[in-house]
């Protein structure tokens, strides 16, 4: 046998290696100029504050991403558990809570809650002026011929919300306040039974929610932010969110 013919293999296999052994130092080099990432839970919910803004304020000028900072913690916890159950419709929200334990929806809750940014004025509407005044009416007095309570009778007299879980309305986009009254009304948002704000919606003209979103959108936002404290409102109906008695907690 020739015997150049037996070196060959050992030639190719020792320059095999040392290929080999420059890759795995390259990737180690490389590895140790990579920066780590902070396990850190502002860093572990990047997906949320890319929409909502950095703590939670939100993105006004979009219309369409709601204010998550100073809102009541089981409020914010509730509608992650309502999207990963179906309840409320949005696939990117849907898909990000699908696999998110109780424990964990509830760090991220507590963790907006807890942040208090300034509010930043989204864009109104041009509207009439019969139009911010039926909004207003149906905002502070309601419509009792049709059932229809005053949104402070549940969200408090200032519209900053209530502990422990109803949610202010000041602040909001005009655009996510009425897609969001039209989603109760047309069952693409809901939550546990009895839903109480899928009843009102229902009574409302579309010519309702124009006035009720616009109305709020207009509206200033009151030196306090803060959520009134627990058991201070005595909401008009019975809501499945407010706990086992559906009338506050």
């Amino acid at each position: 046998m020739n015997t150049n013919a037996r070196r060959f293999p050992a030639r190719f296999f020792g320059l095999g290696m040392l290929f080999v052994l420059a890759a795995l130092s390259g990737m180690s080099s490389s590895a140790a100029d990579t920066p780590s990432i902070p396990d850190t839970l502002p860093q572990r919910i990047a997906a949320c504050t890319t929409c909502h803004g950095v703590h939670g304020e939100g993105t006004p000028g979009s219309g369409f991403f709601p204010r998550l900072a100073g809102k009541p913690a089981a409020y914010l916890a509730r509608q992650m558990q309502d999207f990963q159950n179906g309840l409320r419709k949005y696939a990117p929200m849907e898909y990000t809570m699908r696999q998110l334990s109780p424990a964990y929806m509830r760090e991220i809750a507590d963790y907006f809650a807890a942040q208090q940014v300034p509010y930043a004025r989204s864009p109104a509407p041009v509207v009439s002026e019969a139009v911010l005044q039926r909004g207003a009416l149906l905002v502070t007095q309601g419509d009792a011929s049709r059932g229809v309570p005053a949104c402070m009778s549940c969200h408090g007299k200032e519209l900053t919300g209530v502990e422990p879980s109803t949610p202010g309305l000041v602040g909001l986009p005009y655009d996510y306040l009425s897609s969001q009254l039209g989603s109760w009304r047309t069952h693409t948002r809901g939550t546990v039974a009895p839903d109480c704000m899928a009843t009102i919606a229902k009574r409302l003209d579309p010519s309702d929610i124009t006035a009720v979103a616009s109305w709020l959108a207009h509206h200033d936002v009151p030196p306090d932010t803060h959520a009134q404290p627990a058991g201070s409102v005595t909401p008009s109906m019975r809501c499945g969110v407010l706990g086992a008695t559906g009338e506050g907690a």
